[in-house]
């Protein structure tokens, strides 16, 4: 190698030599420099979610804390049928295209959605949890066939916990 780098004229060995030194800064870059920097960027987000979960999260440390019932909540429409109340929630976000099936039960009703998002479908949980009273009772989840990053099907059982 150092026969072959003599061999050449003076300016093909700066040539040479400046090529070396690109391609090591590059190598040091791209190894070890831009792995440590992008965990660092992802750490920080976490960091930021973390924080602004945990200012969620105060209010309702202060509710505990002064004896208050954080659950308390104001129940709408306790007079619908379950049916009527998933039928309109449903509609409300826009999540009805998604709705294969729901069944009337004794207590509640029992529904069954094939390739809905599942960030949407908590979402709707929690309204039906704290707007009516509607809990989840059973139900399983599975990852829905060809579909798309975060899509399900689900079999839920509500019912209303009054």
């Amino acid at each position: 190698m150092k026969a072959w780098f003599d061999a050449l004229q003076v300016r093909e060995q700066w040539f040479v030599g400046v090529g070396g030194v690109v391609v090591a800064l590059t190598l040091v870059w791209g190894v070890l420099w831009l792995p440590f920097d992008t965990g660092h960027k992802e750490l920080r987000s976490n960091v930021d979610v973390w924080e602004r979960s945990l200012n969620e999260l105060k209010p309702l440390r202060a509710a505990i804390q002064s004896g208050a019932n954080p659950r308390a909540v104001a129940v709408e429409n306790s007079n619908e049928t379950p049916v009527v109340v998933v039928d309109q929630t449903l509609r409300a976000r826009g999540l009805n295209g998604a709705l294969k099936r729901r069944q009337p039960t004794p207590n509640g009703i029992r529904v069954e959605f094939e390739n809905i998002a599942f960030d949407d479908l908590i979402l709707w949980l929690g309204d039906l949890s704290t707007r009516y009273s509607m809990e989840v009772q059973a139900g399983s989840m599975s990852i829905a066939n060809r579909a798309g990053p975060g899509r399900i099907n689900a079999s839920l059982t509500l019912e209303r916990s009054l």
